[in-house]
């Protein structure tokens, strides 16, 4: 785990990163990008074949940021900003940045377009409960599992009654909505490493592929087909 005294942002070019903070996870999918606030600990996985860029900010750029981990869709030119910014031609062979000025107007604009953005709803909160983390642990190891919320419940010795009631006070979600986004961020992982839609909607629980289709497109943006084939790489 590490914490830095600045804030930086994390894209894929490529693949697919998950950033884990004490606040939760979040995954980032291609034309994608996660902000970590300053001060925050974390630590960074990239998934099958990824190319991974990582930009810090000055704080007086953070500042207009949210004060939270958060993940931002990327416009075509916050994209290729990243890119500028984080390519080989950015810096010389001592390592220096060759032109710090036009750099600082590049990541102005950058956070001018995260500004406009909208976050995605790619942030896996960590519960802190006891009975919650031992629900999560169950369903990490197996995403598919389509047991209800009081089969799991009597499992590990609390009613469905109170677990919903801790899902919704800790989490803000209802169970059925933090295990339809856990399934995603699976979902992904398994579509970056070549996957079917078929093998991957029924290896993330979901009894059809048009089901998953729905819920995939919803949160992600795109279709599982398209996101497979490589129409999110820049």
């Amino acid at each position: 785990m590490n914490s830095h005294s600045r804030g930086h942002l994390v894209y894929a070019a490529r693949g697919v990163l998950s950033v884990h903070t004490e606040r939760g996870t979040s995954i980032v999918p291609a034309n994608r990008v996660a902000w970590t606030p300053a001060g925050f600990t974390h630590y960074h996985r990239a998934h099958s074949d990824t190319d991974m860029r990582i930009l810090f900010l000055p704080a007086s750029l953070a500042r207009l940021v949210p004060g939270h981990p958060a993940v931002f869709l990327v416009s075509d030119l916050a994209r290729e900003i990243l890119l500028a910014l984080t390519g080989p031609r950015n810096y010389d062979r001592a390592g220096g940045d060759p032109n710090r000025a036009a750099s600082a107007r590049l990541r102005r604009v950058l956070v001018d377009e995260l500004h406009e953005a909208r976050e995605q709803a790619l942030h896996l909160p960590e519960p802190h409960d006891d009975r919650l983390q031992a629900i999560a642990r169950m369903m990490y190891e197996q995403p598919g599992d389509n047991s209800s919320l009081a089969e799991l419940g009597q499992a590990i010795g609390a009613s469905a009654r109170t677990l919903s009631r801790l899902f919704h006070n800790e989490l803000g979600m209802t169970f059925y909505e933090w295990r339809t986004q856990l399934r995603i961020y699976h979902a992904l992982v398994l579509l970056a490493d070549g996957h079917d839609t078929t093998r991957v909607a029924h290896a993330c629980g979901w009894a059809n592929p048009s089901s998953f289709i729905s819920a995939f497109t919803n949160l992600v943006g795109t279709t599982p087909g398209r996101y497979r084939s490589g129409h999110q790489r820049p």
